[in-house]
């Protein structure tokens, strides 16, 4: 249901109400006309304006849907495309979402920015082509289907076939593709639904092959293994995109295990600290810090010796003897139990252990230890033995890591650093795909890894009588859980499994190579806001790591890989022509069940067999990042268009895209031509409920976009979000009321003040003048008229960050003070100079907000341009206003200070309670700028006097006469920039003298302390000074710290008369006729209304309005028989009494039943 607008009276010109107008009769000028306006078709051209209806009988979202209805009529949008046809392009890439979902706020507000951009390009002489795309591929799709069939593992893929369950994929990609449409076009935004573009198309695969083929040719591309977050739920690595969205705390056991030292004479032992027991059967090397001190420390209650840090010996537990058993062995049951991240800390261990010898971290580099388990013996060479880095720190753990290459990303590298294993060869692998221990694991084969974790405990313990395993608790860890909610991929997954660190070989751009050209690319880019670009994605490039775009799924785009049986021999297609060349076989579907059968000789003759393709796809995100070339299906097709045109003009999206789409995008520019992928980026924030957190359906925590848009329009709702902090990557707590408080704030005034146009220029027809025509700007940039000056300068500074302050000072400046030029009391040329102006001003910011606002203005100007000849169709045809004539910086200063000078004195009356009904007697205006004053005093002097109610205005450039001053250092502006200084420079600020500081004002700049200040540091203060003998009742100032402004409060006699005379003088105006004294009304007259006013200067008076009505002639009503003759062009008539006239209604009834 839709709410009612009006929340309370304005004037029917939009200002905002005042005392005045509340106090006095209401009563309008707007000739009695309440309809909504004629029904005519959108775009029909007439030579007058229609009428327009009260702004509370206006309805937004269905004046929205009619604009929408029409712009589908007269294609609107299609006809933009054709009429910038030739012009010169501006590209817009739009990121692909998924279809799998329905669109929410981050869309609408996304989409909203892009529809801002793409619109004001095309109105300042662009071609801008925008077509919507959809990312079809990847794990989103893959596990609604694996939900729906009831797929548990790669085989269950592999029986049912991959062209069955890639089949099932394609059918459910474009399921939410109308209500998307419906959304996003409710929306205002124009764009191509009809020539979108899918990931999954055949065109953008072969682009996608052809990028990666050329980063093949680059020598960009190599085979490796990386540890990365793996679902065992999805059976697939994760992208750091995916899985670093969603951390959960889950119960993880922290456990101290010891090494034995291999041929220590003492029997020494490291203490490794570890929260993943099940990785211990994988255990290659221990690591050290090279630059730690360690400690060999010997237990005082059972002789055993370890080897720890010495910074984390606090964190031994504490051992207790137990009774019975020889040599004092551990009893686990007896250990404390620790908390925190690292076990307890036991105050107590450090005088529980004696301490034998210390030793520098890189003195332990190559000791070999006993290995726990001899599932890897064959690594026994060059394994089991202890290695440094620095990644080791004193601040967890016992200063030892344990590392097994496969499932650590540190663990990997370390190894590789140090031969314990070479890169580029197959890491064999003690997990499989389901996350289970494999057949080399022969104590725990088929297990689930984090279900063995106990056992596997206990194994430790049980295997070798040296080793022992401290079990200190299971505590609270955050690690990447079953619940991932993929953000970038914008769509809500539940991977049905824990997320775990696995080793995978892959395909990888060697990102790391690119290092210093991603961040000189980054360089050339603008990003709003800046600080973006600077710091997040600065950091993010700075730290690039090569990245694994491979993924052991089915639903994706293949990579085009094929290699023979020995691997000696690998082709890299680039084409779809390139396989059918190489295969003689016709390819019409680049999906892995329509090219997997597909081999290729081998180059080296048949004895070495045929070239089969790898089974992986590509991870969605490079194929996204391949949308600059692959939508156009570059360089197949568009070849000119695309390198006329690269870097793209313009990126939109959320700020978790930094980590995504914007990386990408950068990444694959950059190694393919050494450029970014685009020039500008507008990064917004999050959009989250009212109360601060995530928006939930479950927990229906925000009202749907539809049920907003329904309520107060779309316009409305775009307004809100692109006028929030959310602009500024900044989060934005969403609120309903917000939107409304557009509506009521903006939108209402700005319709007022067009209806109120609409009136007047009606009204010159209804007073038989000629219709309303505006005139020309040329002559409008010549009125005389101060406030035509203001607002036609104003106009020429419509820039988007003061679009809707103009809009608010045009309907409570210049329609508000212009009032009666517009309505005619000023004279019919004057009158059509002021309707001109604002025709002109209106008509101008309706063009430079329809970016924003695309519907309301659209209404606006199917009426305004009946009135104009030559105007396009659509708004949306029109060019972007351009400056015409010279702003006018002086006069606009001067309109500012004067609104500033009217909510002082408002202020004063209003602390003394003087309403603006009281006249007074005078104002003086305190500022040091002649000119201003000069115009406070000449031409903007009326109008103050009419909106203060005051007799005279007196100006004064003499600040020291009513005023005392003093200065304040601007600590929010000098604070960061002074730092220590800041005490010394703020205590000679406030000693500044009357002089100094005046004479600071004249120079602009002072030095204290070495460093020059300017005006925007110091705040000069200005106290009231009242004259000698005179009370703060009878004078009182307020000020802004630029203006004084001092009012006279004293009574006087004159001004009572003077305010009453000026009360009458506005009745007649408003009522348009004369005032009469009530004894000279007629008897006869029929009372309409009546009231009574109090206390209007002094003065009690009541005001009545009657009409006239029928006299009859008294002595003749009396007799049976009168004539009568008064009826203009009727002759006369004998009537007689009570059977052609009666004098009551009742008199008549009762006759009637007597007949």
């Amino acid at each position: 249901m839709e709410k009612p607008y009006r929340l309370q009276r304005r004037g029917g010109d939009g200002s905002r109400p005042v005392e005045e107008d509340r106090d006095r009769a209401d009563v309008e000028d707007d000739d009695g006309r309440r309809q909504c306006g004629r029904k005519t078709r959108l775009g029909f051209r007439s030579q007058a304006m229609d009428d327009v209806c009260e702004g509370k009988d206006f309805s937004f979202p269905k004046q929205e849907e009619k604009i929408l209805q029409w712009w589908t009529e007269v294609k609107a949008f299609e006809t933009q495309l054709e009429k910038t046809k030739g012009l010169p392009e501006y590209i817009f890439y739009d990121g692909p979402p998924f279809a799998t979902g329905l669109p929410h706020y981050g869309h609408i507000l996304a989409g909203t920015i892009k529809d801002i951009v793409t619109r004001y390009q095309t109105m300042t002489g662009h071609h801008v082509t925008r077509r919507f795309g959809w990312d079809c591929h990847g794990l989103p799709v893959e596990h609604e289907i694996d939900t729906k069939l009831g797929i548990k593992s790669r085989e269950d893929v592999i029986k049912m076939g991959i062209d069955v369950y890639n089949e099932e994929c394609r059918s459910i990609v474009t399921r939410y593709v109308g209500e998307w449409e419906k959304v996003i076009t409710r929306t205002g935004r124009w764009i191509d639904f009809k020539n979108d573009y899918k990931t999954m198309d055949l065109n953008f695969m072969e682009s996608v092959w052809w990028v990666f083929s050329q980063l093949h040719k680059k020598g960009l591309v190599y085979r490796g293994f990386k540890v990365m977050p793996y679902s065992t739920g999805c059976k697939t690595p994760l992208s750091n995109f995916e899985a670093n969205s969603n951390y959960k705390e889950v119960p993880d056991p922290e456990i101290m295990v010891t090494f034995p030292i291999l041929d220590d004479q003492e029997g020494a032992a490291f203490v490794a600290w570890t929260t993943t027991p099940w990785t211990l059967p994988s255990n290659l090397a221990l690591c050290v810090n090279s630059n730690l001190v360690y400690v060999k420390v010997k237990s005082k209650s059972n002789g055993k010796i370890y080897v720890v840090a010495e910074s984390r010996l606090s964190e031994l537990p504490v051992e207790k003897a137990k009774k019975g058993t020889p040599n004092g062995a551990v009893d686990d049951n007896s250990l404390p139990k620790a908390k925190g991240s690292t076990g307890g800390k036991a105050k107590s261990s450090v005088v529980a252990y004696e301490v034998l010898d210390k030793f520098s971290g890189s003195s332990l580099v190559g000791k070999k230890y006993v290995p726990l388990f001899d599932y890897f013996k064959e690594f026994s060479d060059m394994a089991f033995r202890v290695v440094a880095d620095d990644y080791v720190t004193s601040d967890s753990g016992t200063g030892i890591v344990h590392c097994a290459p496969a499932f650590g990303e540190d663990d990997y590298r370390v190894c590789i650093e140090n031969q314990i294993i070479n890169k580029g060869e197959n890491l064999v692998m003690a997990v499989d795909d389901d996350g289970c221990f494999t057949e080399r694991i022969t104590d725990f084969s088929g297990r689930y890894v984090k279900e063995a974790d106990k056992d596997i405990i206990q194994a430790v313990k049980a295997r070798i009588v040296e080793c022992l395993v401290w079990n200190l608790v299971f505590y609270m860890h955050l690690r990447k859980e079953g619940w991932s909610k993929l953000e970038a991929l914008r769509i809500h997954i539940h991977f049905a499994g824990d997320l775990i660190p696995l080793s995978s070989t892959e395909q990888f751009p060697a990102v790391e190579k690119l290092k210093d050209q991603l961040l000189e690319n980054n360089n050339k880019t603008k990003w709003v806001p800046a600080f973006v670009k600077e710091k997040r994605f600065h950091n993010w490039l700075e730290n690039a790591r090569d990245w694994a775009i491979s993924r052991s799924r089915f639903w994706g785009t293949p990579l085009p890989i094929w290699i023979s049986e020995d691997g000696e021999e690998i082709e890299v297609m680039g084409s779809i022509e390139e396989l059918e060349r190489r295969s003689g076989m016709k390819v019409t579907d680049l999906h892995r069940h329509k090219i997997d059968h597909i081999t290729l000789p081998d180059k080296r003759g048949p004895k070495f067999g045929v070239l089969r393709r790898v089974e992986d796809v590509f991870d969605c995100w490079f194929e996204s990042g391949s949308m600059p070339y692959a939508y156009i299906h570059y360089p197949f097709e568009n070849a000119e268009l695309f390198e006329n045109n690269f870097p793209g003009h313009f990126v939109a999206e959320g700020l978790d895209q930094t980590r995504g789409w914007f990386y990408t995008l950068m990444v694959l520019s950059t190694a393919l031509f050494e450029k970014p992928a685009f020039r500008n980026l507008i990064c917004n924030g999050l959009v989250l409920a009212e109360d601060g957190k995530k928006m939930s359906k479950r927990l229906k925590n925000y009202p749907s976009p539809m049920e907003v848009i329904d309520d107060y329009g779309a316009d409305a709702l775009r307004l809100y979000i692109i006028n929030s902090p959310v602009v500024r990557a900044e989060p934005l707590r969403f609120k309903k009321d917000g939107v409304y408080g557009v509506v009521k704030d903006v939108f209402l005034p700005w319709y007022n003040a067009y209806r109120f146009l609409v009136q007047n220029a009606k009204r010159l027809e209804v007073e038989g003048l000629a219709p309303f025509v505006p005139l020309d700007q040329a002559t409008l940039c010549n009125s005389p008229n101060v406030l035509d000056q203001w607002i036609n300068s104003a106009t020429q500074s419509l820039v988007v960050p003061y679009l809707l302050k103009f809009i608010d000072n045009l309907t409570n400046i210049y329609v508000r003070f212009n009032r009666k030029r517009l309505k005619g009391r000023t004279g019919e040329e004057d009158c059509r100079t002021a309707l001109s102006t604002l025709y002109h001003v209106l008509l101008t910011s309706c063009k430079a907000m329809t970016p924003f606002t695309p519907f309301f203005t659209e209404v606006l100007y199917q009426n305004l341009r009946k009135i104009s000849s030559g105007s396009e169709e659509s708004i949306h045809f029109c060019s972007f206003p351009e400056v015409q004539g010279k702003r006018g910086d002086r006069i606009e200063q001067s309109v500012n200070r004067m609104t500033t000078i009217i909510d002082l004195a408002r202020n004063i009356r209003e602390r003394h309670n003087k309403p603006l009904k009281t006249p007074l007697s005078e104002m003086i205006v305190v500022h040091p700028d002649a000119e201003f004053l000069d115009d406070i005093a000449g031409k903007l002097k009326e109008y103050v006097l009419e909106e203060l109610n005051v007799r005279s205005v007196v100006p004064c450039n003499d600040p020291l006469m009513y005023a005392s001053l003093r200065a304040e250092p601007d600590f929010s502006v000098l604070g960061k920039r002074l730092g220590k200084s800041m005490r010394v420079v703020a205590e000679a600020v406030k000693g500044m003298s009357q002089e100094d500081i005046l004479s600071f004002e004249k120079a602009g700049e002072i030095t204290i302390a070495t460093h020059c200040l300017k005006l925007t540091d110091i705040k000069i203060i200005r106290g009231f000074k009242l004259p000698d003998g005179v009370t703060e009742e009878q004078m009182d100032a307020a000020g802004d710290g630029d203006v004084l402004v001092i009012l006279d409060l004293r009574p006087d006699e004159s001004l009572f008369q003077a305010g009453f005379a000026r009360e009458e003088t506005y009745i007649k105006e408003a009522l348009g006729s004369p005032l009469l004294d009530f004894s000279m009304i007629p008897k006869h007259a029929v009372i309409i209304a009546e009231e009574t006013f109090h206390n209007i200067s002094n003065c009690n008076f009541k005001i009545t309005l009657s009409r006239a009505a029928l006299a009859f002639n008294e002595k003749a009503i009396l007799e049976d028989l009168y004539s009568v003759d008064c009826i203009e062009n009727q002759p006369a008539v004998d009537v007689v009494l009570g059977e052609h006239v009666f004098l009551t209604v009742g008199d008549y009834l009762a006759s009637t039943k007597a007949l």
